[in-house]
This record gives structure tokens, C-alpha cells and sequence, in this order.
């Protein structure tokens, strides 16, 4: 081991040529993919985050994008009702589902969140998000 380096941080270059994703120590399996993009709201931060510069959105921005895509089925209620509800859900089971996943990278201290999903996540997102139905 190079002495130099500290216990605990990774070789980031190892990590790419495991898993071909910067951010992964080794690939996710289909079915673990296919969980994280079954729902609704979590297809709508990948794509979100897909479509932006760097592929990263601060939390705040996120949530907006978030709550845009995904209609309240209640018509009646306040939008800032709504993006409250979107709030609240994205931080307490979307991220860190899909953090969990592997495929993002979520800073609560920053509020940031990074796609960092390889080849695979990127391709299941183009197939299914064209099916999505907004009424």
C-alpha cells in the first residue's frame, strides 16, 4: 500500500476501470437498478439530474424539478403544499434509496446531489421516461 495515501480514502482510478463509474467501487445489479427507477419520483430526479450541467443540482432546484414533474393527484391542494410533500419525501426515502443504490451522490451538509450512475442507469432512464404518463 502507498504509504503516502490515508487509510480510508479510495483510488478513484481503480474504482473507473471496476466499474466504468466514477463513484462506484463496483457494479449494481439490473434488478437494483430496476427498483431504484420504478418509481415515479425517483425516475423524475434521475432525469433531472441527467438533463443538468455536471450532472448535479443543489437540493432546493431539485425538489422544484421534482415537484413540477410529478402531479399531486389532489388538485385542490397548494402548490407550496405540494412541494413540501416532494420535499419531504425526496429527503426521507428517494435519495437515500438511491444513494443506497449507488447511483447518486447526495451532500446533505451542501445540498447537493451528483448523478453518479454508469452506463447501465442512463439507458434504463431513456427507455422508461418516454412512457411516463402526465395528465
Amino acid at each position: 500500500m502507498d504509504k503516502s495515501r490515508k487509510l480510508g480514502t479510495r483510488d478513484i482510478q481503480s474504482i473507473d476501470a471496476v466499474s466504468g463509474s466514477a463513484g462506484r467501487e463496483r457494479q449494481i445489479s439490473p434488478d437494483t437498478v430496476l427498483s431504484a427507477v420504478a418509481n415515479e419520483h425517483r425516475r423524475a430526479i434521475l432525469d433531472a439530474l441527467d438533463n443538468a450541467s455536471e450532472k448535479t443540482l443543489a437540493y432546493d432546484v431539485l425538489v422544484d424539478r421534482v415537484a413540477d414533474r410529478v402531479q399531486d393527484k389532489d388538485a385542490k391542494r397548494e402548490s407550496d403544499e405540494h412541494r413540501q410533500r416532494v420535499r419531504i419525501a425526496l429527503h426521507h426515502t428517494h435519495l437515500p434509496k438511491l444513494e443506497e443504490a449507488r447511483i447518486i451522490d447526495y451532500e446533505t451538509e451542501m445540498g447537493h446531489i451528483q448523478f453518479i450512475g454508469g452506463e447501465l442507469e442512463q439507458k434504463i432512464l431513456r427507455l422508461v421516461v418516454p412512457y411516463d404518463i402526465h395528465e
